[in-house]
């Protein structure tokens, strides 16, 4: 803001009383939008205002507030369906989707097709390196799959709890099966996989529901990696599972047929 612009400086939400004014508002549509940690941040900025004038009446209020947000937390009230998914379109840009699946997104980008032809839009549907000598100059192509955050060991030490897992993340992941010999899958002893790591420019969620992504890294995973990577997935699994409060027989009983499973086949 510039001191010198005549009128910035008189509104009224330009002083103490507003500022709290504006946080009061963003902590009510935090709590509205189910993200109740947030709500939290928001009054960490608020009370030292209230003790500061020895408001103990709206004191009172934010502390009652802050109360019935972590109620919610410890209930999970709201707080999965809060977190959306996010999917990467032509690996340029990533995009928060709500609570929806890949299919679902393909055939919402189905309004290109209705607007320049179907015959002119073709949408990739998998996460392989796309050979752009073989595709049709005359066709705009879009290619879409899903994402997962992606976190350093070190960062997992602070993140610890589903909502922290899941928001002010600018790192995410993507994983494309290959083998050798050009099939994407094959036995266990042949089978490579790709991570490619994509950084945002800003961290979700955030402002717009498309962020431009700045920097892309990949590694590959050998045969034993692979193996390595999907025991310790399993054993993570099972552990919620045998963990999970109230106990579900039924999602213990999926979790070990998935483990089971690959190693009969195998």
């Amino acid at each position: 803001l510039s001191p010198d612009e005549d009128g910035i400086c008189s509104g009224r939400y330009f002083s103490e009383s507003g500022l709290v004014g504006l946080l009061e508002q963003a902590a009510e549509l935090f709590s509205t939008g189910g993200l109740y940690e947030t709500v939290n941040e928001v009054y960490k900025i608020v009370i030292p205002i209230l003790e500061a004038h020895r408001d103990f009446r709206n004191l009172t209020l934010t502390h009652s507030k802050l109360q019935k947000a972590f109620d919610s937390i410890i209930n999970k009230v709201l707080v999965r369906q809060g977190t959306a998914t996010r999917h990467i379109v032509g690996l340029h840009c990533l995009f928060k989707a709500g609570v929806t699946k890949t299919v679902h997104v393909c055939i919402g980008f189905g309004f290109y097709g209705q607007c320049f032809g179907e015959d002119a839009v073709e949408v990739i549907k998998d996460s392989a390196p796309v050979d752009k000598r073989k595709l049709d100059p005359n066709k705009a192509y879009i290619q879409i799959t899903f994402v997962e955050p992606y976190f350093d060991e070190y960062e997992m030490k602070d993140r610890v709890t589903y909502f922290e897992k899941n928001f002010n993340i600018c790192r995410f992941m993507y994983t494309t099966p290959f083998t050798m010999d050009g099939r994407p899958r094959g036995e266990l002893y042949e089978q490579y996989k790709r991570n490619t790591i994509l950084t945002t420019m800003h961290a979700f969620p955030y402002i717009k529901t498309r962020i431009n992504v700045i920097q892309r890294e990949e590694f590959i995973l050998t045969p034993i990696e692979v193996a390595i990577e999907d025991m310790r997935k399993k054993t993570q699994e099972l552990t919620a599972a045998t963990n999970q409060e109230p106990p579900d027989a039924k999602m213990l009983q999926m979790v070990l047929q998935g483990s089971v499973g690959a190693t009969v086949n195998q």
